[in-house]
């Protein structure tokens, strides 16, 4: 008996362990970036990102920086997302990941299986649609880590802006979850899609319908502080409150907080968190009067208790994200829009001032109205800047529902991953980029060649000798195809112990 309580004990202790100081540090904004010191003190530091919004890092459970996603100072116009080392430098395979500039598109999370590797999930938004992964594995190049798989498609749907990851139940596995946009064809959707990540792999779970239909291409979505309620707002006014089972993944019992509007003008609701305790709904609008709001969740009518905290008109700023921070304060993102309307993205080197070089705080996030205590442009960057958006980083710390029916891996009996599977080849072709990208896992041979073939048996491309890396045997491999002509074409990968082959459509 004793033993037993030992093994349970482990178990309990290192899921704690594993998941301490992994969101220690925020990179975002342009350079701009903080580490949460011993979880309680803001440090000023700096990064390599130059993102008006989707960004995400996380670091080890010692607390150091592994590395951070965001968009590129030009990934509006080539839609492009970057994945940079702990040292700044742009990651070996590390570029050209799906992404279009927006503000939530990306999460970041520790493969279960192995400790050494990270998934990057990633909503195509706009012009490029679907779900996407990416695979960092962080024992290549030293300690600097590589992209071993990128833009690995997991579903074609058009995806809203609103990414979000809740940890399972069990205090291991992730839950994956974003919202169907159906904006592009006149329609709305309440649909949830969710993933659910394990050691043995990533499966898709269902699709959960529930609240208000969403007839924009713009939502947010956020989590509270033990991944029970999940939050909503979009740009029609819609704000909304759901209950989220950690076993089941179902959403559930929707609390309407303000209805969404059938006509102009719309309150443009643009991001939202809760509280520390839960029992509070912080929100920021983007408009041109924005406001900063706090709702009473324990209140019978949310609605009634709408407090405004900060009100700014526009030129001067543009509300953005609002975070819940590790120390459990509240951090408040605002970008300098000047007299002239412009959005300045990026900023002009000319362009410092207080409006773009500190975030504001909520200090006492758990009070209500004055006594939260919320300082406008109060924590400086170091002369860094800021822009709209800040980490997308999902609540690491949370631990198993103990004595939950998905609290599995406190019996002692954890599941183990399979090793040692099929090899498996994978296409994603991505239209706007005339670009293939290829993937392989569980290659057995070291050295590979590439070669695409089109229906006739002509071969069209070769690619100079590569290698499979990792312990999942990784391949990948970016090939511009714009010179190739619509149709269909047979892709093989041969390396010294196996030939695969996969299919795809150049249109």
């Amino acid at each position: 008996m004793a033993s037993r309580f030992l093994i349970i004990l482990a178990v309990l202790i290192n899921l704690k362990v594993e998941a301490q100081n992994r969101n220690k540090y925020w990179c975002f904004g342009h350079n701009a970036a903080i580490e949460f010191a011993n979880g309680t003190n803001a440090i000023i530091d700096s990064s390599a990102v130059v993102s008006r919004g989707s960004c995400a890092s996380i670091a080890d459970t010692s607390g150091n920086i592994l590395f951070y996603v965001a968009n590129d100072s030009n990934a509006f116009l080539t839609q492009r997302g970057v994945v940079y080392q702990n040292d700044g430098l742009i990651m070996q395979n590390g570029d050209s990941l799906i992404g279009r500039a927006w503000y939530q598109e990306h999460v970041i999370l520790p493969n279960p299986a192995d400790s050494d590797q990270y998934f990057i999930f990633t909503a195509g938004v706009t012009s490029i649609y679907g779900f996407y992964y990416s695979i960092v594995d962080m024992s290549l190049n030293g300690v600097l880590g590589a992209v071993t798989q990128k833009n690995i498609i997991l579903d074609t749907v058009p995806a809203v802006d609103c990414v979000i990851a809740i940890k399972h139940g069990n205090g291991r596995d992730w839950w994956v979850i974003f919202r169907k946009n159906d904006y592009n064809i006149g329609g709305s959707n309440n649909d949830f899609y969710e993933y659910l990540v394990t050691p043995f792999g990533i499966s898709n779970v269902q699709v959960v319908s529930c609240g208000t239909p969403n007839p924009t291409g713009f939502n947010r979505l956020c989590v509270n502080s033990d991944g029970t309620k999940i939050a909503s707002v979009n740009t029609a006014s819609l704000v909304e409150v759901y209950d989220f089972d950690r076993c089941t993944g179902n959403i559930y019992n929707p609390i309407t907080i303000e209805p969404q509007s059938i006509s102009f003008p719309y309150i443009e609701y643009w991001e939202c968190t809760f509280s520390p305790n839960s029992n509070l709904l912080y929100l920021t609008t983007n408009d041109y009067e924005c406001v900063l709001l706090q709702y009473n969740l324990l209140d019978s009518n949310p609605s009634a208790t709408k407090d405004t905290l900060w009100h700014i008109t526009f030129p001067v700023g543009g509300l953005g994200a609002v975070r819940r921070a590790p120390d459990n304060k509240l951090y408040v993102s605002c970008a300098y829009i000047d007299s002239m309307g412009s959005w300045n993205y990026p900023y002009p080197d000319s362009m410092y001032n207080m409006y773009n070089m500190n975030l504001s705080v909520i200090n006492q996030p758990d009070s209500l109205g004055a006594a939260c205590d919320f300082q406008p442009y109060s924590f400086y960057l170091g002369g860094k800047r800021t822009y709209w958006g800040l980490p997308n980083n999902p609540d690491y710390d949370l631990g198993p529902l103990t004595g939950s029916v998905c609290d599995t891996l406190t019996t002692g009996i954890a599941p183990q991953p399979q090793t040692g599977g099929v090899a498996t080849l994978q296409t994603t072709y991505i239209h706007a980029w005339q670009k293939l990208f290829v993937n392989a896992q569980q290659v057995k041979g070291k050295n590979a060649l590439l070669m695409i073939y089109d229906t006739q048996g002509k071969e069209v491309y070769r690619s100079h000798k590569g290698h499979a890396s990792g312990a999942g045997g990784y391949y990948t491999q970016d090939v511009d195809v714009s010179n190739l002509s619509n149709g269909l074409y047979i892709v093989t990968l041969v390396t010294d112990k196996e030939v695969l082959s996969a299919k795809f459509v150049k249109n």
